[in-house]
């Protein structure tokens, strides 16, 4: 059998079970059937092309494309928002990227723009402050900005804020208060970083015993998550491996 003949019967057969399972008018398998070629390019174009534009995998895909091509796009978008308007959101996204984009020193100074008038105290604004203070290397400042906000928002509630508070203890060297703290927010944080790191400071205390029960349980549980889960962790959770291995 000519193989050219063979895969156009392939993909008009794959194109058929997908107009049946994702319910298309079923006109396009009399044409799928009776156009072979022709038919498989026009369903192609009509149905399938449309969709992949309109799907959010692919219009991240896009954005992930863009982003390699031109890293300070968004990042001159957002400057130019917070320039023109001056409002708390635009500063609030202008700063946002520019931590996400490694800028941590300069996305403190952004934040602490927004910080003024109704907004002076806003627990989002404050915790993205403590954050871009932290990626700048100044753990004491993150930390002082994180008890501000307890003081002004007691009824706040922010696991990565809580983990981020203990990171910054771990990093000005109050590492017996950090301990305390990531034993804490490791009990109810949703990823493995937690944990992992909760695991890693009793490793530096000279804790291996305890850090290797606290992996072991980490280990464990991921065993038994959702694949989404792990998938999800994979980074912590690999770390997380050879941190238990280390131990032994």
């Amino acid at each position: 059998m000519n193989p050219a003949f063979l895969l156009v019967l392939v993909v008009q057969v794959l194109l058929i079970v997908h107009c049946i399972r994702t319910g298309r008018n079923s006109l396009w398998i009399w044409v799928l059937a009776l156009l072979s070629l022709p038919g498989a390019i026009a369903y192609i174009a009509v149905e399938v092309i449309p969709d992949l534009w309109r799907s959010r995998t692919t219009r991240s895909a896009l954005r992930g494309v863009r982003r390699a091509l031109d890293p300070e796009q968004q990042l001159r978008a957002h400057a130019a928002a917070a320039q023109r308007t001056g409002d708390v959101a635009s500063r609030q996204r202008y700063a946002e990227e520019l931590l996400r984009q490694g800028q941590g020193a300069r996305a403190a100074e952004v934040y602490a723009q927004a910080l003024s008038g109704l907004y002076a105290h806003d627990p989002n604004l404050m915790l993205g402050l403590a954050q871009a203070q932290f990626a700048a290397g100044r753990a004491a400042e993150a930390r002082a900005t994180l008890d501000a906000l307890i003081t002004h928002n007691p009824d706040f509630k922010s696991p990565e804020g809580h983990l981020l508070y203990a990171r910054a203890l771990e990093g000005e060297g109050s590492l017996e208060k950090a301990l305390d703290e990531y034993a804490t927010v490791a009990g109810y944080y949703a990823g493995a970083e937690a944990p992992l790191r909760y695991a890693q400071l009793q490793i530096r205390l000279g804790q291996r015993t305890a850090a290797r029960q606290t992996l072991g349980t980490l280990l464990e549980h991921a065993r038994a998550a959702p694949r989404h889960y792990q998938q999800a962790q994979q980074q912590w959770l690999a770390a997380a491996r050879r941190e238990f291995d280390a131990c032994a």
